[in-house]
């Protein structure tokens, strides 16, 4: 039976005075329970819990920029990502080599010093591969259509700045808890998940704190188990999914900065990347 992991990692290292930020693990199968689920800090921990945890042949899919060659600007998958998922307010954020985040690129040399395989996204993986790509939890929240949002995505993770501030941490809490009840039925999805299935993930059940240091530990969970279920969907259902920066120029090692992104039919790039190529910038969704 295969094994899914999903990481939300924390985009920064750390330093020696400044402890790294949490990064949320998960663990699920192809019945969609929950194995493990938690909370690592700092690069070596996540590697380590990773090494633990992956059998041969599990897929990892990993919120954090993998492969970073571009010095300035964004990379052309995450342009992409606006293309595709912008009309459900979907964007993600610029990564290059001048930016002092690279805790995705880092975790990425350990795991392949460690015989886990870098995949793009396009190519399967062998049965016995650790395989890793990367994921970006917005596209798998308005790409699969089993979670309902037809319209825009849910801001659970930012203040909503139109409303007053007395009912920001409200609002944040409230889209919180309709994603995690969105969630919590996709025992017959395909793929499945349950969340109820691991005592760690089952308290997303409860209802979202309002304190932030306490709601950003229990989103970085949220986020990890969605990663989980992206991995899943990729491996057992690739024909709901599309591979932005698929068309990227590969770095020095054949590798490409990819996000693997489950999309419906209107969210599909294909046919545009070579115009954004082209043109060195990216229409507008």
């Amino acid at each position: 039976m295969t094994h899914y992991l999903g990481i939300d990692l924390a985009w920064g290292e750390g330093t020696a005075t400044r402890p790294a930020k949490e990064t949320g693990v998960a663990l699920i199968d192809e019945t969609g329970t929950v194995l493990h689920a938690g909370w690592a800090r700092g690069i070596d921990p996540v590697a380590e819990w990773i090494v633990e945890v992956a059998p041969p042949g599990a897929v990892i899919a990993i919120d954090a920029p993998l492969v970073v060659e571009n010095q300035a600007g964004m990379r052309l998958c995450e342009r992409q990502v606006g293309m595709g998922y912008g009309r459900w307010h979907v964007a993600a954020n610029a990564s290059n080599t001048a930016l002092g985040w690279q805790g995705g690129v880092a975790l990425r040399k350990k795991l392949e010093a460690r015989g886990f395989v870098y995949t793009d996204g396009i190519r399967p993986p062998g049965p016995l591969e650790r395989t890793m790509f990367e994921c970006y939890p917005y596209t798998t929240i308005v790409g699969m259509a089993e979670l309902g949002y037809e319209e825009k995505r849910p801001r659970y993770k930012r203040f909503d700045m139109a409303l007053p501030s007395a009912l920001r941490r409200q609002a944040r809490a409230d889209a919180c808890d309709e994603l995690i009840r969105r969630m919590a039925a996709l025992g017959t999805a395909t793929p499945p998940l349950h969340i109820a299935s691991h005592e760690v993930s089952r308290s997303l059940l409860e209802p979202s704190p309002l304190v932030d240091a306490a709601y950003k530990h229990r989103e970085d969970m949220l986020d990890a188990v969605l990663c989980a279920w992206t991995a899943a969907i990729w491996h057992r259902h690739r024909e709901r999914v599309q591979v932005l920066g698929a068309d990227d120029v590969p770095d020095a090692a054949g590798r490409r900065g990819t996000i693997v992104a489950p999309a419906r039919d209107g969210q599909r790039v294909a046919g545009r990347a070579m115009r954004v190529l082209r043109e060195g910038s990216s229409p507008s969704p």
